[in-house]
């Protein structure tokens, strides 16, 4: 009931009227069943854009533990706040917590729910598209649903890295028709499978959102970057022309 208050009473009216969100290829989104929506990461607001234009059904999201424990008023109202946007509290510290957050994702799809997904891990810190990690790829074998790609566009802007306001502009979300990987069913745990996967849906998610593709894990970029924000050396500033995920390129 909170999901459906905040997206259809307190939140999703106003964002809305500031951000005027349009979707297109909605008839790609199953009316019943569970699916992942696997979607490039441009702002912390792609979690928001993205479920409101689906009508009639409920994305849930993993999100990081410490949405839902921070003290005091303002961790309560984050946990409210959070919870009523349809996130889930997911444990990433260790690698029985990475298998349990599998496990909550294989059984959301399970029940028949919409699972959105960031790829690349965590947000893009400079717009273009990163490599992504097989997780997804993982969890859609063991719960046999299709992957759905998702482009955001606009959010960036809106709402850029570090910034507190947001920035009324035009958000458009695009789906991709779903891939279909019954023909690995079976293979779970296979790296290479799994890989295969993964990259299939990072050259989707390239095709659908135009973004340059970089061969090299966002996090990592993260950690390279300087103290202004700039690529590190090695991040090519821009995609040479073949540089696609490996499962296209051959």
């Amino acid at each position: 009931m909170l999901y459906f208050f905040m997206k259809h009473v307190l939140l999703g009216p106003i964002l809305r009227l500031f951000f005027r969100p349009e979707a297109e290829g909605l008839e790609n989104i199953p009316k019943t069943g569970g699916a992942i929506l696997a979607s490039n990461h441009l702002a912390v607001s792609d979690s928001f854009f993205m479920p409101l234009v689906i009508p009639g059904r409920r994305v849930t999201f993993p999100a990081k533990m410490e949405y839902f424990t921070e003290k005091g008023i303002k961790g309560a109202f984050k946990k409210w706040f959070f919870t009523g946007m349809g996130q889930i509290p997911i444990d990433r510290t260790g690698g029985s917590a990475a298998q349990a957050a599998l496990d909550t994702g294989i059984r959301l799809l399970r029940e028949g729910n919409l699972l959105g997904i960031y790829p690349e891990g965590t947000r893009s810190p400079d717009g273009r598209l990163y490599k992504g990690k097989t997780g997804m790829a993982r969890i859609a074998l063991e719960a046999g649903v299709p992957v759905i790609p998702v482009a955001m566009f606009g959010t960036d802007i809106a709402n850029p890295i570090g910034s507190k306001m947001w920035k009324p502009t035009k958000i458009r979300v695009k789906f991709g028709k779903p891939l279909d990987f019954s023909r690995y069913e079976g293979l779970t745990g296979d790296r290479f499978v799994e890989r295969s996967i993964t990259d299939e849906v990072m050259y989707a998610l390239m095709e659908l959102s135009g973004q340059e593709y970089v061969d090299m894990y966002a996090a990592k970029v993260k950690e390279m970057q300087t103290a202004d924000g700039k690529a590190p050396n090695g991040v090519p500033a821009q995609r040479e022309p073949d540089r696609i995920p490996e499962t296209k390129a051959g």
